[in-house]
């Protein structure tokens, strides 16, 4: 993976039907278990059309915190849909 596809692979892990968000500064998920379980087969598809992605892990961080689409630890919300939106 390139960094300028991390906006297309968002893009398409949202419409693979998954809640991808960043957690802390550092890490990311791509949505809860279901989620994941339910689109596998997508899952499979977009991890095989991108590639390694590991090393572009801060930059994918970013760009879900650019989003919106974070949670920081010990903070107040419960979901990511309640963490402060960016400006």
């Amino acid at each position: 993976m390139k960094a300028d596809q991390i906006p297309a692979f968002v893009d398409d892990v949202i419409k693979a039907g998954c809640d991808i968000c960043a957690i802390g500064p550092d890490n990311y998920v791509l949505g809860d278990i279901e989620e994941m379980d339910a689109a596998r087969d997508e899952l499979s598809r977009i991890k095989e059309a991108y590639g390694d992605r590991d090393f572009l892990l801060h930059e994918i961080v970013a760009h879900l915190r650019s989003l919106g689409r974070y949670l920081d630890i010990g903070g107040s919300a419960a979901h990511w849909t309640e963490s402060e939106k960016p400006n």
